[in-house]
C-alpha cells in the first residue's frame, strides 16, 4: 500500500480524497494551482457587493450520501440547513400560479394521490411514466425514453433535471437521469430534502477540510501548476512543477484532481469529456422579505432557482450558454424584474446593488456521447488514479459525484 499521495488540485474532489487518505493515516501532499482550495464551490469576498458570495449555488440533497459523510468526518455536518421534510414551493412566472411539492417522507410515493401535493395539473397515473427513466437503453436520451411535454415535465421533471445535469434535459443522458430518480424520488423524501451551505460552501465544505487537513500533517501547497509527468515503467514517476521536480517512489501515488482539459495534458491517450456547458449566477445584496422559502423553483423564465440567504437573494441558471454574450447590466435588470416578483418585492424599484457570474465551462454536457468519454478513477499507470465530477461516477456533475469520486480515488490508492 502506498504510504504517501500527492494529490493534484484542491477543489472538492481533491479534497474529499485527501480527507479520507488523511484520516488514514497516510502522508498526504495537495498542490493547488490557483491561490485558494474549492475550484467552483468556493467563497469570495466580491467588492462590487462587499460581502461574501459563493462562486456558485449549489443545492443538496440529504440522500447525498458521500457530501454529507464528509462534512461529518471534517466537523462540519451542522454548516447545511434546510426543511425537516421534502418541500419544494414553484412559480410560474407566465401564469403566477404557485404551488408545493410535497414528497412523502417514506419510500411509498403516497404524495402523487394528493392534489395538493403533487405537481398541479398532473393525474397520479402521469407519474408511472418516469418508471420508463429507471431502466433507459443505456446511450438513450431522456427525450429518447419519456414524453418531454405536459405539466408534470415542466413544472417538475425538467427543473429537477436541468439543474442537476445542466444540459437541456431532452438531449440529456437517460442513464444519468435514471441515477438522479433512483437516488431521490425513488428513495422518498427522506432523501429529498434541499440542503443549503448557509454560510457559504468555504464555511461548509473547503476551510473545514483544509483546517482538519492540517490537523492531521498534510502538506498543502497553493500556486503550485503541474506542468507534466514522467512515466516509465508502468508507473508515474517524476512530477513536474517547473521550478520542481518531485520523485515518486515506490511507496508514492498520485491523485490527478484537475479539470478535464488539464487531466487530458497530463495523462497520456486519456478519454475526457469535451463538451461543456455554461452556468449563471446573479445576486443581489437585498434582505428577503420574511417568509421567502430559502429555494423556490421558477419556471417560464431566466431565473430556474431563487435562493434566499440571509443578507441577498441569489439565482442560479442552468444550461446558460445563450446569456454569456447578454451584456452584464441587461442580464442583471431581467434577471432583477423576475426575482421582484418571486419574493414579492416591488417590480419597479431600483436595482439593488448586483453581481453576475458566469461560467463558461461549468460543468461537462451530460449528454450520452459525452458520458461515454467519462473514465474510471484508475489508469493504466499503477500508481496513478483520477478523480473529479467528470470522472465515471455514475452521476452528473455534483458535488456528491465530486466528492464520492474522490473517495474513490482514496480507495484505489489504500489498495494499490
Amino acid at each position: 500500500m502506498a504510504q504517501q499521495v500527492h494529490i493534484i488540485g484542491a477543489g472538492l474532489s481533491g479534497l474529499a480524497a485527501a480527507v479520507r487518505l488523511a484520516g488514514r493515516g497516510l502522508k498526504v501532499h495537495v498542490h493547488e494551482a490557483a491561490g485558494q482550495a474549492g475550484g467552483r464551490c468556493r467563497s469570495y469576498h466580491d467588492p462590487a457587493l462587499d460581502m461574501v458570495i459563493d462562486n456558485g449555488n449549489h443545492l443538496l440533497l440529504s440522500g447525498n450520501h458521500a457530501a454529507l459523510d464528509f462534512l461529518r468526518v471534517v466537523g462540519a455536518e451542522n454548516m447545511l440547513s434546510g426543511p425537516d421534510h421534502a418541500r419544494f414551493p414553484f412559480c410560474d412566472l407566465a401564469s403566477g400560479a404557485r404551488w408545493t411539492i410535497a414528497i412523502s417522507d417514506g419510500r411509498l410515493p403516497w404524495w402523487i394521490f394528493d392534489p395538493a401535493r403533487r405537481v398541479p395539473g398532473t393525474r397520479a397515473r402521469d407519474y408511472l411514466a418516469l418508471a420508463r427513466l429507471l431502466w433507459p437503453p443505456a446511450e438513450a436520451a431522456i427525450g429518447e425514453v419519456v414524453d418531454c411535454r405536459g405539466p408534470l415535465y415542466e413544472r417538475l421533471v425538467r427543473p429537477l433535471m436541468l439543474a442537476a445535469l445542466n444540459t437541456e434535459p431532452r438531449d440529456s443522458s437517460a442513464a444519468l437521469a435514471s441515477a438522479i430518480l433512483r437516488g431521490t424520488l425513488l428513495e422518498g423524501g427522506a432523501a429529498c430534502r434541499p440542503l443549503i451551505a448557509h454560510a457559504g460552501l468555504g464555511a461548509a465544505f473547503v476551510d473545514p477540510a483544509l483546517a482538519f487537513l492540517r490537523r492531521h500533517g498534510a502538506d498543502i501547497r497553493f500556486g503550485r501548476r503541474l506542468r507534466a509527468i514522467d512515466y516509465e515503467a508502468g508507473r508515474a514517476v517524476v512530477l513536474r512543477f517547473g521550478d520542481e521536480d518531485v520523485g515518486l517512489g515506490t511507496d508514492a501515488a498520485a491523485i490527478v484532481a484537475v479539470p478535464p482539459v488539464v487531466a487530458a495534458a497530463l495523462v497520456p491517450d486519456l478519454s475526457v469529456p469535451t463538451e461543456f456547458r455554461a452556468i449563471v449566477n446573479a445576486h443581489f445584496k437585498v434582505t428577503p422579505p420574511a417568509g421567502v422559502a430559502p429555494i423556490t423553483g421558477v419556471v417560464n423564465g431566466t431565473t430556474e432557482w431563487l435562493f434566499a440567504f440571509d443578507d441577498r437573494l441569489s439565482v442560479t441558471v442552468s444550461g446558460a450558454d445563450r446569456l454569456l454574450d447578454v451584456a452584464r447590466e441587461e442580464l442583471a435588470q431581467s434577471i432583477w424584474r423576475e426575482v421582484a416578483r418571486v419574493a414579492g418585492l416591488p417590480e419597479g424599484g431600483a436595482l439593488p446593488p448586483w453581481q453576475i457570474v458566469r461560467e463558461r465551462r461549468a460543468t461537462f454536457a451530460a449528454l450520452p456521447s459525452e458520458n461515454r468519454k467519462r473514465p474510471p478513477a484508475s489508469s493504466r499507470w499503477a500508481n496513478l488514479f483520477l478523480a473529479g465530477d467528470w470522472t465515471a461516477t455514475g452521476l452528473p456533475a455534483t458535488i456528491e459525484g465530486s466528492i464520492r469520486s474522490g473517495f474513490r480515488a482514496a480507495e484505489l490508492v489504500a489498495t494499490a
